[in-house]
């Protein structure tokens, strides 16, 4: 007797979390909700992504370690997002607009699936204020401890990318936002300064990045502040062969920070963990600046504010105290090496 065609018919039934491997379950629990077109539901081993047509791609990547760049009691969930943000913050600096991110995972065994839970709802949140969505990652096991690494996709028009390089001499440098925040912040957690509000630990837990400042075309070079102050504006003043000289009083301080009083100076001007736009301005786009000192981004303006200018003399940064002289600190900011 022929068996029937019917008899030939495959079984089918439905892969649950639990017929998966452990790594391939964890990544459908915590990452799937993440998940944009480009990373093919999380199931293959690399996004398909199509590039915006007639845009360039900006590509960045950071890392954040456990003990380095957060505390262990730190909530995950804004842990995600600051992973996020300082990526993000890279594209704003350069004028980029995200299209999407790629995260890697070093996991100790000690972290909990509720740690994950709450870190991967807390990208979700961010995900939803930004336009971005995961395109993929990859995990992995350590013995050390938590390590995350983020890489972010943006774009821009051809030609519209903000590099470090483009300041010149007479050009004014500029900074978004409040400087010192974040640092401080820190060392509230850490109890070393009041923060009855709580202002100062949500700008280290949450930065602001400037996703969508207009600085095209206004900006002649910029990055993002996140060593510190004194540290980055070296850095571009070096990258383009000039000096740079801050005044300590025009740099914009929030309410709380002031409030520290200046025996926490120094920790403002080179702590680092701002993640504002610190850029140059022609003198001719300084005027248009000076009528309205604003840009728009993403969230919502933001002000800018002056605090210093650039000059001939190759000497990296300084910074000119209120009586006219030059602050000098034993670090001008937070360096790995």
């Amino acid at each position: 007797m022929i068996p029937s065609r019917q008899s030939f018919r495959p079984i089918q039934r439905v892969i649950t979390l639990t017929d998966l491997p452990q790594e391939f379950s964890f990544i459908r629990r915590h990452f799937s909700k993440l998940a944009g077109p480009a990373a093919l539901n999380l199931r293959d081993d690399a996004a398909v992504y199509t590039p915006p047509q007639g845009r360039e791609l900006v590509i960045a990547a950071d890392a954040m370690v456990e003990q380095v760049h957060f505390l262990p009691s730190d909530p995950p969930g804004t842990i995600g997002r600051k992973l996020l943000r300082c990526n993000l913050s890279d594209l704003a600096a350069m004028g980029a607009r995200p299209e999407g991110w790629l995260l890697t995972i070093a996991r100790p065994p000690g972290v909990t699936e509720e740690w994950f839970a709450a870190f991967s709802d807390g990208l979700l949140q961010d995900q939803k204020i930004f336009n971005v969505a995961l395109m993929g990652g990859d995990t992995t096991s350590t013995r050390g401890p938590l390590v995350l690494s983020l890489t972010i996709i943006g774009s821009v028009l051809p030609g519209q990318a903000i590099k470090r390089l483009g300041a010149r001499a007479g050009d004014g440098l500029w900074v978004t936002g409040t400087i010192g925040d974040g640092a401080l912040g820190l060392r509230a957690l850490q109890g070393d300064i009041p923060d009855p509000s709580g202002y100062l630990a949500q700008r280290y837990h949450l930065p602001q990045p400037r996703v969508g400042a207009a600085l095209y075309g206004l900006a002649s070079a910029a990055m993002d502040i996140s060593d510190g102050l004194l540290q980055d504006a070296g850095h571009l003043a070096r990258e383009n062969h000039l000096g740079v000289t801050i005044e300590a009083t025009s740099v914009p301080m929030s309410e709380a920070a002031q409030k520290c009083g200046e025996t926490w100076l120094k920790t403002c001007l080179t702590g680092g963990d701002d993640y504002e736009i610190l850029f140059s301005v022609s003198p001719e786009q300084e005027k248009r600046l000076a009528k309205n000192p604003v840009v728009n981004t993403t969230t919502g303006p933001v002000t800018v504010t002056r605090i210093g200018h650039f000059h001939n003399t190759f000497s990296g940064a300084k910074i000119i105290g209120k009586n006219g002289e030059v602050l000098n600190f034993s670090s001008p900011g937070w360096s790995h090496f």
